[in-house]
């Protein structure tokens, strides 16, 4: 991939970040446990999570076997092939077989490397996704302790999300000022920001919340008018 490509562009190209982004389906039906925009931040982070993999790669054999799981996490769903040659699946619960499969074979194979990681990283996405919810926790809490700072910093937004959605307030609250004061690559200061200000609504601090979510808009970031939507729902002083 062309390192001279936008970010937009890269995006585009990108179906492993919107395969990721299957991560939010737990959250997004479970509107009660979460606010309106909470589930955001970590579309926002994880949408960027291939990306970033396919800029910083090296050719090698770790990453040649994540990109053929990656191929069939793309591959499509239906009666027949697309296109001759394209990879597909007769259904989506034999195409999710096959993912989790090569995803966890990448990360037994690979354990302790980035490779591994990533692997892990998206099989807690997938077992979200699938209701899983305390597998996914796992997983997402071994990234968080072990990989590199750009993943282990999307595993501890994630976390963070559940926490969220579970009521569980203080240990999200704890995350993400963590990830402020660290950012990287893949969860940047104001992503953090917006979820501590999801957080401090929640909590019953919309004065709070409400200074954060000033702060974003006057950024101009592709989270601001997130913010400034946020911001019409908080309570009136």
């Amino acid at each position: 991939m062309a390192s001279n490509l936008t970010r937009k562009e890269l995006l585009k190209q990108d179906k492993f970040a919107v395969e990721a982004e299957h991560t939010v389906h737990y959250l997004s039906e479970h509107r009660k446990e979460a606010t309106r925009y909470g589930i955001i931040v970590l579309v926002v982070a994880v949408i960027v999570a291939g990306v970033y993999y396919y800029r910083t790669m090296q050719h090698s054999a770790r990453q040649q076997a994540l990109g053929e799981a990656m191929t069939v996490a793309n591959a499509a769903v239906g009666a027949t092939a697309p296109q001759p040659g394209t990879p597909y699946y007769p259904t989506q619960a034999a195409k999710d077989d096959a993912v989790v499969k090569a995803f966890t074979k990448v990360a037994s194979d690979y354990g302790g490397t980035e490779e591994g990681y990533v692997a892990e990283y998206y099989l807690g996405a997938k077992a979200l996704d699938a209701g899983k919810v305390d597998d996914a926790r796992k997983k997402f809490q071994d990234v968080a302790d072990h990989a590199n700072a750009n993943y282990a910093s999307l595993a501890k937004l994630s976390l963070a999300q559940l926490d969220f959605a579970e009521n569980r307030l203080p240990e999200a609250e704890k995350l993400v000022k963590d990830l402020a004061d660290h950012p990287t690559d893949l969860v940047s200061k104001t992503q953090a920001n917006f979820l501590h200000a999801q957080i401090l609504a929640m909590s019953a601090k919309p004065e709070e919340a409400r200074k954060i979510y000033q702060q974003i808009a006057q950024e101009k970031s592709d989270v601001s008018p997130l913010a400034v939507t946020a911001m019409s729902e908080l309570p009136q002083k």
